[in-house]
């Protein structure tokens, strides 16, 4: 019944909408927090609005979730079009960069709590719920812990990297800060050994347990 549901196209329809929305809400609140700290950026190039157009981006929006659902991969990933943030405009610029880093993977988890407490909400009425409905909270829950979990990762051009960039002492964070430039490309390679996908996948299925999911 389950996969029936996830192969259902109406599913599959539904999951590419949350996965949009998770991924744009994600560089939504960097920008937001950005503007909270003094850095208006965002704001002026019309990127605080949760309208799908300004943030896709034809690799991690449209291409690559197309190709996962075509080639009938179990989940889907995928990314929005970074916000544009500038740290010098921060008012305490340490403390700025920690909070902007930070709020994308912080809204990602709030997603996934506030998903998974619907879900046991329902689950104890009396009356049923629809299995497809079911099916997409558990998916908003898995794929916002999927996020959240790899922009954590400390591998630039991750959110990650640069939370740990903002904690640094200043000569390590210039040697670490060099990284950036480099950093697609490390992610990439780490990606080929396998050893991140082998860490997300035991820490999200361990917080799908917290869950209850």
């Amino acid at each position: 019944m389950v996969h029936y549901i996830i192969m259902n196209p109406e599913f599959l329809a539904f999951s590419l909408v949350i996965l949009l929305f998770s991924v744009i809400l994600h560089e939504v609140m960097h920008g937001w927090v950005a503007l909270q700290f003094g850095d208006s950026t965002a704001q002026r190039m019309g990127r605080l609005t949760l309208n799908p157009i300004p943030h896709i981006d034809p690799i991690g929006t449209v291409l690559l979730p197309t190709l996962l659902i075509i080639s009938g991969s179990p989940f889907l990933l995928g990314w929005a079009k970074p916000v544009p943030v500038n740290p010098l405009n921060f008012s305490n610029l340490r403390k700025g960069e920690l909070f902007v880093s930070a709020a994308g993977i912080a809204a990602n988890f709030a997603l996934a709590a506030g998903a998974a407490t619907t879900y046991h909400i329902l689950n104890i009425l009396p009356q049923t719920f629809p299995a497809l409905l079911a099916e997409l909270l558990k998916f908003t829950v898995t794929i916002n812990l999927v996020l959240g979990v790899f922009n954590f990762f400390p591998i630039p051009p991750l959110d990650g990297s640069k939370i740990l960039l903002s904690q640094l002492p200043y000569n390590l964070a210039r040697t670490f800060g060099r990284l950036e430039q480099q950093g697609f490309i490390i992610l990439i390679l780490l990606l080929v050994t396998g050893i991140p996908q082998l860490i997300l996948g035991f820490v999200v299925s361990t917080l799908l347990k917290l869950l209850g999911l």
